[in-house]
Parts: C-alpha cells; sequence; structure tokens
C-alpha cells in the first residue's frame, strides 16, 4: 500500500490532502499561507500525517502546486539575470530582443543581448548556418555578467539543431550557465517564444529554492517520497523537468483546482468556479483538462506565447473588501486575504467582506455571535451585486448560448447561491475547499508535440500521425505510464499565408504515472 500527499500553495491559503492507492481521501488541511511559505508546507504536511496516523515510510509520492515562479516575476525578486541570444541574422534584426519589457523588470534580469547569423524557414530549409566563432565571441563577452542565457532560433519549433549548436558551446565555455532553449518551451511566433524562454530562464534560480525547500519540509516529516509539480495544463512533471522549465509551473493553481473539480464532481465538460481568499478564476474543462487560452498571454508585463490556462480571473474572493457607496457597492478587488478571521465583520472585525455579506444574506451559514450585526438588506444588495458579476463572468467564457453546469472548487465557493443565470446546474462536491491540493495529488503526465508541416509532399494523416507519436514519446519521456497514455487534443490551423500548403499541428498527450501506487 502507496499513499499521495498533493499541496497547492495559494496567495491566500495553503492546502494539503493524504489520498491512498485508490484516490480516497485520508486527510486534509486548509491554513492561511505563511509569510516564508515553507513553513506553511512543513505545517500542513505534518498535520495530515497525523491526523491520518499513516506509516510515513508508505508514502511514496508528493506533489506540489505553488505561485513561487508567478510571484518571483510579479514582484521582480529573485530573478536571475539573463543574457539572450537570438539566432536570426540578418533577418531579425528589425526588432531587438527584450523590446517592449518593463524598465524595472529589465533593472532586475539586465539588457545583454545580441543577435547572431542562422535561423530556418518555417519548413526547415537554413536561412543562413550558425557562425561558430561569432556565437563564441558572445558568449565570452556575456559569460561574466549573467547567470543564465536564453537560446532563441527562428522556426525552431520546426527544426532545433542550431539552438542545439549554440547550446553546445555555450556549455563548452561557460558550463556553470543555465542554457533555455525556446524550442521547448514557446510556440510559432518569434518575439513572445523569445519573451517566454527568458522569463524561463530568470527562474532557474527561483524553482532551485523551492525544489530544496519542499523536500527540506518533507524530510522534517520523516518523508522521502517520489516528487512532482504542478504544472499549468493540469498534468504533472518531475522534478528534473520543473529545474528545466520553471515557467511551466505558473498558472498551476488554477489548473490544479480544475483537475481537483474534475477529479471530484466526475464531469469532464464544465465550467470550473475556483474562488479563494482574493480572486475566483473561471475556466473550462474539456475532455477532463482545462482549456488553453489561444491569445497570447502577458505575465509582469511581458506578451508570451507559451502554452497557459484559458483563465477569467475576478477579484472576487472570501477576503473581498465590499465598500458602500452612493447607488451601489464597490466590491474589491482589494482583500483581506488570510487575515479574514481577523478583519471579517463576523469574527468581530472591522472590515466588511464577501464574507460576511454571503452569511449576512443566509447563503453561507457560519456559526459566528457577531453574524447578528450583520444588516440583512444591506447584505442582500451587496450579495446581489457579487452574483452579477460572477454570472458576468461565466457568460464571458462561454463560446454559445447553451447552459452549462458549473463546478464549484476552494473555501470561497460558500458565497454562490444553489442557482446562477446561464449554469445548467450549480455542483458543490465534497472536498471542495481543497479540490486544489486534491487536483495536484491525482496529476497525470502529459507530452506535447507543436509543429510546421508542409502538405506538398505528405499526406495530412502522415503529418498527423507522427505528431501523435512525438507527443506520446514525449510523454513517456516524462514519466507517463505507456499502457495508459491517450491522446487528449488535436488542432491543425492551416498557414495560408505561408508557401507551401503549411499547416500548424499541436497535439497533447496524456497517462498516469509509470511508477504506479
Amino acid at each position: 500500500m502507496g499513499y499521495r500527499i498533493g499541496i497547492d500553495v495559494g496567495g491566500t491559503n495553503t492546502d494539503a490532502v493524504l489520498l491512498d492507492e485508490s484516490m480516497n481521501i485520508l486527510s486534509k488541511y486548509k491554513a492561511p499561507t505563511s509569510k516564508d511559505v515553507m513553513s506553511g508546507i512543513y505545517a500542513s504536511v505534518a498535520y495530515i500525517l497525523d491526523q491520518s496516523g499513516v506509516d510515513k515510510s508508505k508514502v511514496t509520492h508528493a506533489m506540489l502546486g505553488t505561485t513561487h515562479c508567478t510571484n518571483a516575476i510579479v514582484e521582480r525578486k529573485n530573478l536571475n539575470r539573463v543574457g539572450v541570444i537570438r539566432i536570426g541574422s540578418p533577418a531579425t534584426t528589425t526588432v531587438p530582443p527584450l523590446f517592449d519589457w518593463p524598465a524595472d523588470l529589465l533593472d532586475v534580469i539586465g539588457r545583454k543581448h545580441h543577435i547572431v547569423s542562422g535561423g530556418y524557414e518555417y519548413n526547415g530549409e537554413q536561412i543562413v548556418p550558425v557562425n561558430e566563432k561569432e556565437v563564441q565571441n558572445v558568449v565570452n563577452q556575456i559569460k561574466n555578467d549573467v547567470d543564465a542565457i536564453a537560446v532563441v532560433g527562428v522556426y525552431s519549433p520546426s527544426r532545433h539543431e542550431q539552438e542545439l549548436k549554440v547550446q553546445k558551446i555555450i556549455r563548452q565555455i561557460a558550463p556553470e550557465l543555465r542554457v533555455s532553449l525556446s524550442y521547448e518551451i514557446g510556440s510559432i511566433g518569434l518575439l513572445e517564444r523569445e519573451n517566454a524562454t527568458v522569463l524561463n530562464a530568470a527562474l532557474t534560480t527561483v524553482i532551485r529554492t523551492v525544489v530544496q525547500g519542499f523536500k527540506e519540509a518533507l524530510l522534517a516529516n520523516g518523508l522521502d517520497p517520489t516528487i512532482f509539480f504542478g504544472q499549468n495544463d493540469g498534468t504533472l512533471i518531475s522534478t528534473y523537468y520543473a529545474l528545466a522549465y520553471p515557467i511551466f509551473t505558473i498558472g498551476c493553481g488554477p489548473t490544479n483546482s480544475i483537475r481537483g473539480a474534475v477529479y471530484l464532481s466526475g464531469l469532464e465538460r464544465a465550467m470550473i468556479l475556483d474562488i479563494g481568499g482574493t480572486t475566483t478564476d473561471i475556466g473550462v474543462v474539456k475532455n477532463g483538462f482545462p482549456r488553453e487560452s489561444s491569445v497570447a498571454v502577458e505575465i509582469g508585463g511581458v506578451r508570451t506565447n507559451f502554452r497557459m490556462p484559458d483563465i477569467l480571473s475576478l477579484g472576487i474572493g472570501g477576503g473581498t473588501i465590499i465598500k458602500e457607496e452612493k447607488t451601489e457597492f464597490k466590491i474589491g478587488p482589494d482583500s483581506v486575504g488570510h487575515e479574514l478571521t481577523l478583519k471579517g465583520k463576523i469574527f468581530g472585525g472591522k472590515v466588511l467582506t464577501a464574507t460576511d455579506v454571503a452569511v449576512g444574506a443566509g447563503i453561507a451559514n457560519i456559526d459566528q455571535p457577531n453574524k447578528e450585526i450583520l444588516d440583512k438588506s444591506v447584505s442582500e444588495q451587496a450579495h446581489k451585486q457579487i452574483t452579477q458579476l460572477i454570472e458576468d463572468g461565466i457568460d464571458r467564457m462561454k463560446t454559445n448560448a447553451n447552459q452549462i453546469p458549473v463546478v464549484l472548487s476552494g473555501g470561497g465557493s460558500i458565497l454562490i447561491p444553489e442557482s446562477l443565470e446561464g449554469a445548467a446546474h450549480v455542483v458543490k462536491p465534497d472536498h471542495y475547499e481543497v479540490a486544489n491540493a486534491i487536483g495536484a495529488a491525482i496529476g497525470d503526465i502529459s507530452g506535447e508535440t507543436e509543429k510546421v508541416y508542409s502538405l506538398d509532399e505528405r499526406s495530412y494523416d502522415d503529418v498527423i500521425e507522427e505528431a501523435k507519436q512525438l507527443a506520446i514519446e514525449r510523454a513517456k519521456k516524462s514519466g507517463a505510464n505507456p499502457d495508459t497514455i491517450r491522446i487528449v487534443s488535436i488542432e491543425d490551423i492551416p498557414l495560408a499565408y505561408m508557401p507551401g500548403n503549411a499547416i500548424f499541428v499541436k497535439v497533447k498527450a496524456v497517462g498516469e504515472l509509470s511508477m504506479v501506487i
């Protein structure tokens, strides 16, 4: 018998669950996120172990979803100094790397960037070869001023030999520098892919700190399990992959909640409302996994094109501050966050919060003596306005006018009434308050491929099959059980602006952990 632990660190709360081999929930924990984060993780692990009384030696896996990388970019803290080598001269010299980046972010990561000879056409034909001496000179010039290097080639998702060649040169000259390759991170679209690769390189020290801290928190509790991290497509990555691609952990919180809500509700086509202490994240489930965004995503003021979940975030949560104005209420976006039980009126504080109005309106039932001071009329009006904002959000995320089931997750779900406009029905499953930690614990392993093909000399079926096999192989390499791997999405987009009957193909494969509990 073996057990697995799932932990999700949010901006307001840290949630943890302990599951048995059949994915039954043995213990769960929810508490305010600690300032240093890791002490909160230690405490949550200690609690669920103590509550369950399981044999610690039989805890075989631990999964963590965390906002560390997101926070590092937003707060401009603990980021690496990054050098950028773009393989694209003379074709891409008009717009330099790091163009239009926020100045305060550049002050942290630096402004070292160079464009060297090289690049490919969309179909893999070489524009010009890489000039090894030119690359050597660049690396020698920047090696003492940076901690990591982002290597970006023109159309490298189609063919990436030049990126690998530049990586080899860097490792020969400065093996201590961490290298991020754009073909492994972003999609077609040079500037956005370049931006994502630079951010990935900037996060390598942050993720190393997270990995080490998580290991120490587990060891301090007498555990030595295999560790995985949540990534932003609703699946897991190993420690090795997390260290190489920390940017994929950005946005894993909402996707963990979506996956947990799917598991708890049994619905594979639904809309998920993940409501925490500060925000409501609305996502859509397709074939059991979060729908991905089809547009470029901005992170910390930087435009990127790596995969991200299609999430609408509203400034509404359990701790959202409500202010009464002349004709209506000002709902957030400010929140008391983890200080709800100190500052909320129902708990004896002086701040009117969304939780207060939900209790005052009779939607939520929290047994506190101070609830008698809540004005029922005010609470009902404010709650009606909150509900309207959430219903508008649901409508914005729909692709048609049909009603869709809505599944609630997160502790802030107490704000939601039994029915919502536009929802076929509202489901609040058992353990909804720790759905994010459950989503982290039950995560599968994925593999993806994104590539441009020419159909002039190959059939459509042939290129689709090749893309599927590439995705399957990547899932295997990432740790998926080959017997459980399945294709969950196939996208193909004709590229009319390119010659050669070009088509962009994106395939995703998913499988269970190969190390079965």
